[in-house]
């Protein structure tokens, strides 16, 4: 079904974008291709599973590997310095072990973004993921969560997070143009971000060398949950469509079985308000 005018916008979050996972999995069972899209962090993960059309990818991912040393392990950081397997996650399972169907995705007709921010300007970029290498470096740079992950280079600038400068980003595609937003956010209604001890850690650390970064980190608080208001507002005025999970999620979850209820628990929603969703996109 073909949509017009609405964006797709897919906040982060590691592995609470299982939920995710599932409403668009959802989408696609109903052959729903949205015409533009931005993912932040593992947000950008899923939108790359839903415009290469491979419903539970991303959810097999997450949990077939959640405790595979080569994906998540101390000992990464000696060889990448990352608690993630880069090479193992972003080139050696899409390319070796769960295959990414690369011409599927590169057939898609809209347009799709990975938001990551610059480090040395501390501004967010929304880069084009078809343009993306096969060993996916815009993907490890959206999801480079500082401490976790190294900064990550594309042609020679280095990059963290997109979700540091624009968590959910719903400004960018109104200045797009789109005045309407099918939004997925990882966080339970009434959630309010609060700034963290490894978030103080990291500015710590990355203080003297990419002194414009802090600064944007000090500022993430604030401007998340100045989003989600305006996300709400939105919706209140019938220019959004929100999901957002009924209890609240671990972005490091370790329980497998509770990650895949997280799945079930965003196609189930999905599935339920399935018709409003077609409504609100005027397939119906």
């Amino acid at each position: 079904m073909k949509v017009e005018k609405t964006s797709l916008i897919l906040e982060g979050g590691t592995f609470r974008t299982i939920y995710t996972s599932g409403i668009l999995d959802a989408m696609l069972k109903e052959d729903i291709m949205m015409p533009y899209i931005l993912g932040i962090s593992a947000g950008a993960i899923n939108l790359c599973s839903y415009i290469s059309k491979q419903p539970e990818r991303t959810m097999r991912v997450f949990t077939q590997y959640r405790h595979d040393k080569r994906y998540i392990g101390i000992q990464n950081y000696f060889t990448e310095r990352s608690l993630f397997g880069l090479d193992f996650g972003w080139n050696v399972i899409p390319n070796e072990l769960d295959l990414f169907d690369w011409d599927m995705f590169q057939n898609y007709e809209g347009q799709a973004f990975a938001g990551v921010t610059n480090a040395q300007t501390g501004e967010v970029e929304f880069m084009d993921v078809r343009q993306m290498d096969r060993e996916c470096q815009l993907l490890k740079a959206t999801c480079a969560i500082p401490v976790l992950f190294p900064e990550i280079k594309i042609n020679g600038v280095p990059y963290y997070d997109g979700g540091l400068a624009d968590p959910i980003p719903v400004q960018h595609a109104i200045n797009a143009g789109y005045d309407r937003h099918v939004i997925v956010l990882t966080r339970p209604k009434g959630y309010v971000k609060h700034m963290d001890s490894q978030t103080k850690a990291a500015m710590q650390t990355l203080r003297r060398k990419f002194p414009k970064l802090v600064d944007v980190m000090l500022k993430r608080v604030d401007r998340y949950n100045e989003t989600v208001q305006q996300c709400e507002r939105l919706e209140a005025e019938g220019k959004a469509f929100i999901f957002r999970p009924p209890y609240s999620m671990e972005g490091m979850e370790k329980d497998v079985f509770k990650m895949r209820a997280n799945y079930r628990a965003g196609l189930h929603e999905a599935t339920l308000r399935m018709e409003d969703l077609k409504v609100f996109l005027g397939l119906k």
